[in-house]
């Protein structure tokens, strides 16, 4: 390690350093990374020296810059954090250039002046990278797609330890591999997108009690299915703990929300999203016309670290049967541990393959399903097997697949979800061709 250390501009730190309980902790609070070493990089010569230690010494490499992506301890493994690469630049002409380590808020704030807009996530304080080599399901996808589809370029350091800018027409199979194939073939150490020009949206959330949940489901799934490529909406079950930072009306009680962004004229958007108003008496109504910038109150996302268990699924369709399964469940009678049972509607642009090609797959799909539970006392150990029991009651209408960014997960039968067969064989060959040592064999995509 003393070598590594010696050819760093930035830090390495070992676990007796002070600092290595830092730079290892991950926004999911149930899982400890216990790498043998970090790398707090400072430059992309940083990333280089890293991997080719790494790769020298027969050291598997993981990756994190917000920690929203650890999906298992790393353990033996050498971390690079990638959180002091924090170059943002937006041009007015429409497009920006981010180091690994900016957040989607960095560029929210930064492209505002000039009309402009990032396809961020619903959690504006998640990192741009790990988000968009995941494919990028944002709030606003049924209007612009994938955000993976606007990337223009990448500087990635593969496993062979050369640091390399990837396009379309320079090197098409690392271009296509790293959107959508998560950390497969490399450390994205930059990217460059494209933004849209978006100033405001006619967005938010509608809040309403448990004992709508049924009719507030159901109208939904009728109203979703008629929506234009102008509106993205989800539905969410909710069972929010009496926490500060949590609305009276929600604390501690069972409530559903329904989220919609509207891209095109407010007015419309109003007249569009009133059969879901009139549907109940919401508890709380927070959709308005915001800032593109204030995206992130749509969906309210928790912004501090917490225990979780995540499973993610995909529906091709979504009938009034798999409403009422559902709700049988996971609705406000069936005693379910999960703080967020979510369905978001795929679709519209969702569904439009990218101008490249990319390995990015199952865009088909109708909606997603997301549950999400804190593991905490009493209902700790009640969570996964629940979790499970949402996904088989919805597995008459499930594809079988799942995106690589919704729960992060690791292993083969996680990573077989992710890809269709031959996607993930044009993967492994990428990777290998470009990683002859192996090194990118642990974290949330090891395709090997």
């Amino acid at each position: 390690m003393d070598s590594l250390r010696r050819r760093l501009t930035g830090e390495l730190v070992e676990p007796a350093d002070p600092r290595y309980a830092e730079l290892t902790a991950g926004f999911n609070a149930a899982i400890t990374a216990t790498p043998a070493a970090v790398v707090e990089a400072r430059d992309p010569q940083d990333v280089v020296e890293a991997v080719t230690f790494a790769a020298g010494a027969g050291i598997p490499v993981a990756v994190q810059a917000t920690g929203h992506g650890i999906a298992d301890s790393l353990d033996g493994a050498l971390l690079i954090n990638t959180r002091r690469l924090d170059e943002c630049v937006v041009h007015a002409d429409g497009w920006a250039r981010v180091g690994a380590g900016v957040r989607w808020q960095q560029v929210l704030d930064a492209a505002a002046p000039h009309g402009l807009a990032p396809l961020s996530g619903s959690a504006p304080g998640v990192g741009v990278v790990g988000y968009t080599t995941g494919g990028g399901l944002g709030p606003v996808g049924r209007t612009y797609g994938w955000a993976s589809d606007r990337v223009r370029a990448a500087e990635i350091v593969t496993g062979d330890g050369v640091l390399r800018r990837v396009t379309a027409e320079t090197e098409p199979d690392l271009f296509w591999a790293v959107r959508g194939g998560k950390g497969a073939v490399g450390i994205v150490t930059a990217m460059e997108f494209d933004l849209v020009r978006q100033e405001r949206l006619y967005a938010g959330a509608l809040y309403f009690a448990g004992a709508d949940a049924a009719t507030v489901l159901h109208r939904w799934r009728e109203w979703s299915a008629g929506l234009p490529a102008e509106a993205t909406t989800s539905v969410a079950l909710l069972q929010l703990p009496p926490l500060p930072g949590v609305p009276e009306p929600l604390a501690g009680r069972f409530s559903v929300a329904v989220r919609f962004a509207w891209t095109g004229d407010p007015a419309t958007g109003e007249a569009t999203l009133a059969p879901l108003r009139a549907v109940a008496t919401p508890l709380i109504d927070a959709v308005q016309v915001i800032p593109y910038a204030a995206i992130g109150m749509i969906h309210a996302d928790p912004v501090d670290p917490m225990p979780v268990h995540e499973t993610s699924d995909l529906l091709r369709e979504l009938p009034a049967e798999a409403v009422d399964a559902l709700l049988g469940v996971a609705g406000p009678d069936a005693g379910s541990p999960q703080v967020i049972v979510e369905l978001r509607q795929l679709g519209g642009a969702f569904a439009v393959p990218g101008e490249h090609p990319s390995a990015l797959d199952h865009r088909d799909a109708a909606f997603s399903l997301i549950t999400i539970g804190v593991l905490v006392p009493p209902v700790a150990g009640a969570v996964a097997p629940h979790a499970e029991e949402v996904s088989a009651a919805l597995k008459p209408w499930s594809t079988g697949a799942t995106l690589p960014n919704l729960g992060a997960a690791v292993g083969a039968e996680r990573i077989a979800r992710s890809y269709r067969p031959e996607t993930l064989a044009r993967l492994v060959e990428v990777a290998r061709r470009f990683d002859p040592s192996g090194v990118f064999t642990v974290g949330q995509v090891p395709v090997r």
